[in-house]
């Protein structure tokens, strides 16, 4: 059963499931610490080409249906233009300040 975003424990991380979902590149980047980092499947990658690539242009989207850590770790459905939907682990590092400063994803 999905969680509604407005649901999800972690504000940093209800706030980037919506940036998300609503194609906010700007929402989102606000949302990263200068220097933020990524992960996608072990392999740390450009965080600029990565969200542009795999999120914005592409048209992703995230339906979370499980969090845990506080929601700082999700499993999602992640779905975009180029791979569809697949199943999706998200973890997030999240300073004091509430900005993201690190998240991997990969399949779940």
């Amino acid at each position: 059963m999905t969680i509604q975003t407005s649901k999800l424990s972690d504000p940093a991380v209800r706030a980037f499931v919506g940036a998300v979902n609503a194609h906010d590149r700007d929402g989102f980047m606000a949302l990263l610490t200068p220097g933020a980092t990524m992960s996608d499947d072990g392999s740390d990658r450009d965080l600029s080409e990565w969200i542009d690539r795999e999120i914005f242009t592409s048209h992703g989207h995230m339906e979370v249906d499980n969090e845990s850590r506080g929601g700082r770790d999700l499993i999602a459905r992640y779905s975009n233009d180029t791979w569809g939907e697949m199943r999706t682990k998200w973890h997030f590092d999240i300073e004091d300040d509430g900005r993201i400063s690190r998240f991997e994803t990969g399949q779940a």
